[in-house]
């Protein structure tokens, strides 16, 4: 178990970090308005948008949040030939992300569109549809073409068809020796045989060995799963509770920064994406587990999808030492 003592992490050392994210991307679409009547058409409320705001969402976060941290990101996905599939391109770009993509002209690129008015959610609309087979296939090839220069895999899942081949990806990141970092989606882990670590919430781990009565029964749930699968490592993320890590050395739990919580859209991409960029630079797993739940404190605190960068986080982490 690692000391309570916490370092800080040389800039020079995280540049070395090179991270490969793979997985579903999305375009967070933000409309913010005012209320200020009902409509006469249904009991709905009238929202007058004022303000556009775009930001990547999905495994374009997870490289976002990467690359905020000073490590070195690459982004395997696919989009469409559409306007969002532009605004990811750009946005990207800005952000400092070595994007590899597949373009779909069939594909109509993921958006995720909230209205909000007075920083309250009001709807959200999804635009979805699954990959071409071809443009998979096209970034699996590729996908062995990058994975030689970088240190961590992290694949992304969102349940939008982007990792069909996530059973080849493991079993070439195993072969080469690089760690398999996994945001899981879904019931079926079977898929994820082999990966390094693992990282569901709690909802998403009561889906896969059920409901526990106990931290013992917890425990041994998570150990029977780790096993039958084998997967090294198991960090459990549980909002306000914080988070626990279980290896085979032993179960670590880091209790959440008491913080307000302003939203937690994009934690889990920040939570893996510190992760990853700390096991990059040669920071033990238990110790990569603290920076990623201060981290995570920090994300929740800003409006939706979001990044820290290295500013952000160690002082945050110097004021614990």
């Amino acid at each position: 178990m690692p000391s309570k003592q916490v370092q800080t992490v040389r800039r020079l050392q995280l540049a070395a970090s090179r991270v490969l994210v793979v997985g579903d991307v999305m375009l967070d679409r933000y409309w913010f308005g005012d209320v200020a009547r009902i409509s006469p058409e249904a009991p709905v409320p009238i929202v007058h948008v004022q303000n556009i705001e775009d930001r990547l969402g999905g495994a374009a976060n997870a490289a976002c949040n990467v690359s905020a941290l000073g490590a070195q990101a690459g982004l395997l996905c696919v989009v469409g030939y559409d306007e969002p599939g532009e605004r990811i391109v750009e946005l990207l770009s800005k952000s400092c992300v070595n994007a590899y993509l597949e373009r779909d002209p069939a594909l109509p690129t993921t958006i995720k569109l909230r209205i909000l008015s007075r920083q309250q959610q009001l709807l959200r609309i999804d635009f979805e549809k699954t990959p071409a087979h071809e443009a998979l296939l096209a970034g699996l090839a590729q996908f062995e073409t990058l994975l030689p220069h970088h240190d961590v895999l992290l694949l992304s899942d969102y349940a939008k068809g982007s990792l069909m081949y996530v059973r080849r990806m493991i079993e070439s990141a195993q072969a080469a020796g690089k760690p398999v970092l996994i945001d899981p989606k879904g019931d079926d882990w079977e898929r994820y045989r082999g990966a390094t670590l693992i990282t569901p919430n709690r909802a998403e781990l009561i889906r896969v060995v059920g409901p526990w009565k106990s931290e013992t029964d917890l425990r041994a749930r998570v150990e029977e799963l780790c096993a039958s699968l084998q997967f090294y490592a198991l960090l459990l993320t549980c909002s306000e509770e914080g988070m626990t890590l279980f290896t085979d050395s032993g179960v670590f739990h880091e209790s959440a920064l008491a913080r307000e919580v302003y939203d937690v859209s994009g934690a889990g991409d920040t939570v893996i994406a510190t992760l990853a960029a700390m096991l990059g630079a040669g920071v033990p797993l238990a110790e990569a587990v603290r920076y990623a739940k201060c981290a995570a404190g920090i994300v929740v605190s800003k409006l939706g999808t979001a990044t820290v960068s290295y500013d952000e986080l160690f002082p945050e982490l110097l004021t614990l030492s």
